[in-house]
């Protein structure tokens, strides 16, 4: 593994074939993405799109867990520091329009959960493969902030505008089979052959024409660039709403493990 790979912390990486660089989020605490994690998602596209040697990144999670979604220590730095809203707020733009403009495919592996933040990489990847009982949510609304990162951007064009709007208000979970049958994910698979699977698919992509099929990720990618706006305006209500009192609420009941109780008649 070369230098550039091998100063991650939170990212381990390996070469399950020369081509591919296989990314395992890792962090002993359910994959969470805090601070470090949140800053390596970031790079890891720009330095796995400049290495001439990496025709294909395999992204997957570290024991039985893709990701439990972002760190509440995170979360009430995000909600009590402008700056840290700032940064947050960039970071997760960046984490976004990074993985659309990697020309390299991406292929993610998801197993036991995939919840917000660390839901963004496993559902933006090219091809994104999970178990059959695998568990998706994205959360944003049921911790009081509006659904940014990666959902507007994509969820509408994957499964539809009715099905978007549905689990994206509602937070409702939704296991792997079913997101695969709604087109939510590209395929899904038994527990023991997930990992496989997903090696299989990068081998194919690695070992294939590069330039054909970087250049056909890239134009259908322009649907998402598109949606730029889109993603834009969802992220600043996002972080606008860290700073209210919802997401206060949010945080607070996640903590006590109980249901919200959100305040009433707040000015839109």
């Amino acid at each position: 593994m070369t230098d550039r790979f091998s100063r991650y912390s939170r990212l381990v990486c390996d070469r399950p074939h020369e081509n591919v660089l296989r990314v395992t989020l890792t962090n002993g605490k359910m994959n969470t993405v805090d601070e470090v994690m949140a800053k390596e998602l970031v790079t890891i596209w720009r330095d796995a799109d400049e290495d001439p040697s990496v025709h294909v990144v395999l992204i997957t999670g570290a024991g039985k867990v893709f990701s439990a979604g972002g760190d509440f220590t995170a979360v009430e730095e995000v909600m009590g520091s402008f700056e840290a809203r700032a940064r947050s707020w960039k970071e997760a733009r960046d984490l976004v329009y990074n993985i659309v403009n990697c020309s390299k495919p991406v292929v993610s592996a998801m197993r036991g959960a995939a919840v917000g933040a660390g839901m963004v990489v496993g559902m933006l990847a090219d091809v994104s493969i999970a178990t059959r009982n695998c568990k998706l949510v994205d959360g944003h609304t049921r911790l009081g902030v509006a659904a940014g990162d990666h959902a507007t951007i994509i969820w509408p064009l994957l499964c539809g505008m009715a099905k978007a709007k549905y689990y994206l208000l509602t937070c409702d979970k939704l296991e792997g089979a079913e997101a695969e049958r709604i087109g939510l994910l590209s395929m899904v698979t038994e527990d023991e052959e997930l990992d496989a699977t997903a090696l299989d698919v990068a081998v194919r992509l690695a070992d294939g024409a590069q330039s054909a099929i970087r250049w056909t990720k890239y134009s259908l990618n322009n649907w998402l660039r598109q949606a730029g706006p889109i993603f834009d305006t969802s992220l600043a209500l996002e972080y606008m709403g860290f700073n209210g009192p919802e997401v206060a609420e949010g945080v607070k009941s996640f903590q006590e493990k109980r249901a919200p109780v959100f305040p009433k008649g707040v000015p839109l």
